[in-house]
């Protein structure tokens, strides 16, 4: 009698070898993960909806002679000198201190080559980014780490932040190993011990208290420069409304598959809201106030390629914001460092321990040996280029939809190939005309 094969052993669907050693982990240390990046699971997404290219009905236009333009105003409601940029990609809030200074000063430069903003994150202005951003918008957050007034006045926007979609109401980290004498010493710290940012303003609990801060910030810039207010996708119809009757000139909106530098683990995956979850709520907050596109509509979390900008557009954004994908175009991530990512225990494409210091790329370091590594105008040279790709790809999607301008894209271009996208989007799904939650038709 022969012996029947075995069934091959399954793995938990719930209690899986990742989970168990997680578990493990936490049961040794006694200590909850920290690290960078975004979260790793599978989310509804822009990849989920596909445009509607024209044809009889509508009217492509034709790429070697016909325009589309690319250039968005931001902060057109009260501001005296509203940004103009060439394109509707922008760079995301990245501290100095989570990046080394030549990242910083990549970003500047790749940035203004590209005819774009960037944007400085918590930890204060360097000379190396203001110095090389011909458009430069400052953050003004809840830890006032490098925060004083003669810098807001240098700068060409503010951006109040409220919260970031990797970790809607949590604050950030910076652990030791990364703050080094002018880390310290712009932020007001000591050298080399931990930090955790504050999880809210200190002058503030509410809507009331933003509308009387934003005036603060008016009067101090001589009502000039345009005033963001960032949220991370929690209640963004809510959250949008109240930026809006606080004042705000620009509302941002994070999706959670944004990048953090650093924080627990458990907040990346479990806290938050899809960005494509997030658009078509704070579109709606937006329209219900008459201030689409009176006040403009940046949204990031995830954005990755010209299609994903098109789509975000399409959805009713005024611009978006890179993060993660910028660093990545710098030289972040690289395989060319694959050695040396093996030697921390990882491999190049799933490096995220950003927080401890190390990163054999010179971006997120204060490492000086490692951050001499890094060449900023090479690095924005490669920015610039992707930047130029993006916007290259965004105007290919909206010619092939018949449109002048990327800002003419609209719902009515995109369908979905899955209900969960339908729903979240606002748009059909492919083949019917059936909006999941809207209506019933086919």
């Amino acid at each position: 009698m022969t012996d029947l094969p075995r069934t091959p052993p399954r793995f938990s669907a719930t209690f899986t070898p990742a989970v168990n050693a997680e578990i493990r982990r936490a049961a040794a240390s006694g200590i909850y993960d920290i690290r960078g990046g975004g979260t790793k699971r599978h989310l509804p997404h822009f990849d989920d909806l596909l445009f509607l290219g024209a044809s009889i009905s509508r009217y492509p236009l034709e790429g070697y002679r016909e325009k589309c333009a690319t250039d968005v105003w931001l902060g057109t409601r009260f501001a005296k000198n509203p940004i103009h940029l060439e394109i509707p990609i922008t760079i995301a809030g990245m501290s100095f201190g989570a990046l080394s200074g030549p990242a910083k000063e990549a970003l500047g430069r790749g940035a203004t080559a590209a005819g774009t903003s960037t944007t400085t994150g918590d930890g204060g202005m360097t000379e190396e980014e203001r110095g090389h951003s011909r458009t430069l918008v400052y953050q003004y957050l809840p830890s006032r780490y490098g925060m004083n007034p003669d810098d807001l006045r240098r700068a060409d926007a503010i951006e109040v932040v409220v919260g970031q979609g990797a970790k809607p109401g949590g604050g950030g980290m910076l652990l030791g190993q990364k703050i080094s004498d002018r880390v310290a010493q712009m932020r007001n710290l000591p050298k080399g011990i931990d930090q955790r940012s504050a999880c809210r303003h200190p002058d503030w609990t509410g809507p009331d208290d933003l509308e009387i801060k934003i005036l603060e910030l008016r009067e101090i810039t001589d009502w000039e420069k345009p005033i963001y207010v960032k949220v991370g996708g929690a209640r963004p119809y809510y959250d949008t409304a109240l930026a809006v009757k606080a004042g705000a000139d620009v509302v941002v909106v994070d999706g959670m598959q944004g990048g953090t530098a650093a924080t627990q683990d458990v907040f990346i995956e479990h806290v938050g809201m899809p960005i494509l979850a997030c658009i078509p709520q704070a579109v709606k907050a937006l329209q219900d106030l008459g201030m689409h596109r009176k006040v403009q509509l940046i949204v990031s979390g995830g954005i990755r390629s010209g299609a994903d900008v098109a789509k975000a557009l399409a959805l009713g954004a005024d611009a978006v914001a890179i993060g993660t994908a910028a660093l990545i175009a710098l030289g972040d991530n690289d395989p060319k460092w694959e050695e040396e990512y093996r030697k921390l225990g990882t491999t190049a494409d799933a490096y995220d321990d950003w927080h401890e210091g190390r990163d054999p790329a010179g971006i997120t370091t204060q490492d000086p040996e490692l951050y001499s590594r890094f060449d900023p105008i090479l690095g924005g040279r490669r920015l610039k280029n992707y930047l130029k790709v993006m916007t290259l790809e965004a105007q290919t999607i909206a010619r092939a939809c018949g449109k002048s301008h990327l800002h003419n894209l609209e719902p009515e271009d995109l369908v979905s190939l899955t209900i969960e996208a339908a729903a979240m989007a606002g748009v059909p799904l492919a083949g019917t005309n059936w909006i999941p939650g809207r209506n019933g038709g086919w």
